[in-house]
């Protein structure tokens, strides 16, 4: 008789106690998306992933019907004064959704931050101009007292979806190092994601304000304590949303923070991290706050519990400085002892060279804007960067997937951590 271990019979327990809505998308499929800057190269046999850019073509190009979009802000073509040879990306991109929502077969909706003079609407104005989408600005500084949309996510035919760090800008496809993941037939998880895009669009509205209740059709069984139980690349798998700011937090769902903490706190053997900022303050704030929640959830995570603890931060011409100074007080615990476990914790600056003096000039490029987390039972990936700010008063979304049943590198937190670990131990980091 074949023996099972007690790992897998606890995620089988798992998927019978917390699964309430039945496994129907056999099909559904899910893989990493990334875009990796001009000339930065991995050692041969690095992984590799569909490109961000090619991701998007194809959701546009299967969509039938609707394509709804969540976004922080548009510059997809380059300007007069911002112009680069690798824009022909972005403008493929703006001219597709141009034709497709001009097609009148497929509607687009767009909700995006509230435009400024830093953040300009000229690509959804003139989307909207032309009829080929519906387009709303939600404006979280009067809705919740501050804060942005800063959400990344498209919805097509209610079925396919990409969520991940990457804006709606041609250098996120070829400038700027992105991470996400496009999903194909998961009607379940994309609808999930749809009311998050449901509750935007209903407030993105001059006299809209937030609801003392959300109504029900926003509402989710779902969440990192009862999961969608559904096929993933034919594995059993678990998965969810999380959803920011608190105002936006509707019955049933978890906040975006709560599902990182989550994740955190249910690692056994490792949490790899890796985001753009890290603070365990706000940022943004007159003054800034001291806001340790997640910086306290990592060095329990190593000193309590012995999980070894990865976190990759990015270097580039807008990093603030005093972040380092975080991630070396993270790291002065690596080393230390608790009983009977020494206690790992490592922090690492990922830096996105300029090979040219065309590259160096682009305005916000060259900068590894990952947003994700991946540790031995679950694979995070999100919109937010890690200070107060993206979760008391930033629009944001997180997907976190468990496919801890089954050993595979097929398994998408296998690939993913096969990522962190190229990046890791590629040429570009330092550890501090």
């Amino acid at each position: 008789m074949r023996k099972i271990s007690l790992c897998a019979l606890l995620h089988v327990l798992l998927l019978f106690i917390n699964c309430y809505c039945e496994v129907v998308e056999d099909n559904c499929s899910m893989q990493l998306v990334e875009s990796i800057p001009e000339n930065l190269t991995f050692s041969p046999g690095s992984p590799t992933h569909l490109s961000t850019y090619n991701a998007w073509r194809y959701l546009i190009e299967s969509a039938r019907a609707t394509i709804d979009i969540g976004s922080f802000y548009w510059t997809l073509r380059g300007t007069p004064a911002n112009q680069d040879p690798t824009d022909c990306e972005g403008e493929s991109i703006f001219r597709a959704l141009m034709d497709v929502g001009s097609s009148e077969k497929v509607k687009v909706r767009i909700v995006q931050s509230e435009p400024s003079s830093e953040f300009p609407n000229n690509d959804t104005a003139a989307l909207a101009a032309s009829g080929a989408a519906q387009v709303r600005s939600l404006n979280l500084e009067r809705l919740v007292g501050g804060g942005v949309l800063h959400t990344k996510f498209w919805i097509v035919d209610s079925k396919h979806f990409y969520i991940g760090s990457a804006n709606f800008d041609w250098r996120s496809l070829t400038q700027v190092k992105e991470m996400g993941i496009m999903a194909l037939d998961c009607s379940c998880l994309a609808g999930q994601l749809s009311k998050a895009f449901e509750m935007y669009w209903s407030v993105a509205l001059p006299n809209a304000t937030i609801p003392s209740a959300w109504p029900p059709a926003v509402d989710t069984q779902f969440n990192v304590h009862s999961p969608l139980c559904l096929q993933i690349n034919e594995t059993s798998s678990l998965a969810t949303f999380g959803i920011d700011p608190p105002e936006f937090v509707a019955r049933g769902w978890s906040s975006d923070l709560d599902v990182i903490l989550h994740v955190i706190d249910s690692a056994t053997t490792q949490i790899n991290v890796a985001v753009m900022d890290y603070f365990p303050t706000t940022l943004y704030d007159d003054p800034n706050t001291y806001w340790p929640i997640i910086d306290d959830a990592l060095r329990r995570a190593a000193f309590n519990r012995g999980v070894r603890v990865r976190l990759l931060a990015s270097r580039w011409n807008h990093t603030f400085p005093d972040m380092f100074n975080y991630l070396r007080s993270l790291a002065a615990l690596n080393g230390t002892t608790n009983e009977n476990h020494a206690v790992h914790v490592e922090a690492g600056l990922f830096t996105v060279p300029s090979y040219t003096e065309r590259q160096a000039k682009i305005p916000f490029g060259r900068v590894n804007h990952n947003k994700y987390m991946v540790t031995d039972n679950a694979a995070y990936v999100g919109t937010s960067n890690w200070s107060g700010d993206y979760f008391i008063d930033t629009g944001g979304v997180g997907l976190v997937v468990n496919q801890t049943g089954t050993a595979s590198d097929d398994l998408i937190q296998e690939q993913l951590l096969a990522v962190f670990n190229r990046d890791w131990n590629s040429a570009f980091t330092t550890i501090l």
